[in-house]
């Protein structure tokens, strides 16, 4: 077997077409390529020949399981001595700005008796990143090795960690060819290398939440239900349940948008006091949790559950559980809300009167400036910086009515931020009116 006949089976050529390729040529070139015995160039012309001419749910399949067993797998079944009685069910985002949503949604779920094993990302370019929310917790550990992650989902019913570097491997080396080799947009790629990821944590089952719209990876609908659609069809065809939904992202999320700020956020949240937007797509995506993981029969029924396990009190309690359980302090996370700000600050008043919007991709590139956000995987984050809005985009504002506060690292990033943070907001004069939250799901 030689990857030259590879690529050319996946290209195709003057006289034949573009060909599907087995399970054993998928294997060979990704375990030759993780190895080092294939070079980067060959892999190069090969993502290239699937940029151009896709591959198959099939394919994806075999491409994602290829991945995935290039490295350390946690198998988390046949285990229930340990406490370890699955269904394991995880829910995976696109990315968006402001979308803390994993962070309430995960000890909902978990206190209705579904266990999760949620392994999550860092932020980079304008959206935001699970563990760089969490690491504003002082102590929380988002770097655990699988015996500790293994004791916290069947002790706290779920656990929150970081890819590790022995976690699909192929995918580390192939993200970093694709990025300079104009691949990254292509959907097979895109959903192997998502699905490497969360499959290898242990999930059964995997919710997804696909964005689209202005702060989303992918702008158009249809690019996202594309997306969607090879998520969930390539996960069923790996064996796992999955589903998904499509949600807007032209306006961020709830009300704060930084480090700590969605933290504190989340608090509010599992407190009863959540905005309407990210409690909506909260109960839905747990729902769906739900259902999968054997507690509710159909979605409204989930989404009832959910509704009251934060009104019992019972999710705040697994929320503190699991901070305490990752080495942060859940007293002095309480006693902080509403208190930690960056002493770095300034406000954004109306211009002129008309209804406010929000863009969604522009406040994550502000972000970036105030702190909250990295351009480069090596840049460091600040867990104080961020925006809290006391207006909404379709509010009708007043010239010099306060639309948000501002927070920075320090004073020169606050002081060169102010213009992105006033390009984050224009005004209409008439009313706006946004689009609907989920627009559909796709299982």
């Amino acid at each position: 077997m030689r990857a030259s006949d590879i690529i050319i089976k996946k290209r195709g050529t003057t006289l034949t077409k573009p060909q599907q390729l087995t399970r054993e040529e998928i294997s060979f070139i990704i375990n030759g390529y993780t190895n080092g015995e294939i070079p980067d160039y060959q892999m190069s012309a090969l993502m290239m020949a699937i940029y151009f001419n896709g591959l198959t749910f099939e394919e994806t399949g075999y491409l994602t399981d290829c991945m995935l067993h290039s490295g350390d797998v946690i198998d988390l079944h046949g285990k229930e001595a340990s406490g370890l009685r699955g269904p394991f069910v995880d829910k995976h985002s696109t990315g968006g700005v402001g979308d803390k949503i994993s962070l309430p949604l995960a000890p909902i779920v978990a206190s209705l008796g579904v266990q999760i094993p949620m392994m999550s990302g860092r932020g980079l370019g304008h959206t935001g990143g699970t563990l760089d929310k969490l690491e504003s917790i002082e102590g929380y550990n988002v770097n655990l090795d699988a015996e500790n992650f293994e004791k916290l989902i069947a002790g706290d019913g779920y656990a929150m960690i970081g890819q590790t570097k022995n976690v699909a491997p192929a995918d580390k080396k192939m993200y970093a060819l694709r990025d300079v080799t104009g691949t990254v947009e292509s959907v097979p790629l895109i959903t192997s290398s998502i699905l490497s990821k969360k499959v290898a944590e242990g999930s059964d089952a995997l919710v997804f939440d696909v964005k689209y719209g202005l702060g989303a990876f992918m702008k158009r609908i249809e690019d996202a239900e594309l997306l969607a659609t090879f998520l969930v069809k390539t996960s069923q065809a790996m064996g796992k349940k999955a589903c998904a939904l499509l949600t807007n992202m032209d306006t961020p999320l709830g009300y704060k948008v930084g480090n700590y700020l969605e933290i504190e956020k989340t608090l509010e949240c599992l407190q009863g006091k959540g905005p309407a937007d990210v409690m909506e797509l909260t109960y839905e995506l747990g729902a769906r949790m739900a259902v999968f993981g054997g507690k509710a029969e159909t979605v409204s029924e989930g989404i009832e559950l959910c509704r009251a396990k934060v009104e019992s009190g019972e999710a705040l309690k697994k929320f503190l559980q699991n901070v305490d359980s990752q080495g942060g302090d859940s007293a002095k996370l309480l006693s902080q809300q509403g208190k930690r700000r960056s002493v770095h600050h300034a406000q954004l008043k109306a211009a002129q009167d008309g209804y406010l919007m929000i863009d969604a991709y522009k406040t994550g590139l502000a972000c970036i400036s105030l702190g909250v956000g990295r351009t480069k995987t090596t840049d460091s984050v600040d867990a104080d910086s961020g925006i809290i809005y006391t207006k909404k985009q379709g509010d009708y504002v007043h010239k010099g009515d306060l639309i948000l506060d501002y927070y920075a690292k320090d004073e020169q990033a606050l002081e060169k931020s102010y213009t992105e943070i006033e390009s984050t907001v224009t005004y209409s004069a008439d009313e706006v009116k946004n689009n609907r939250l989920i627009l559909k799901e796709i299982k």
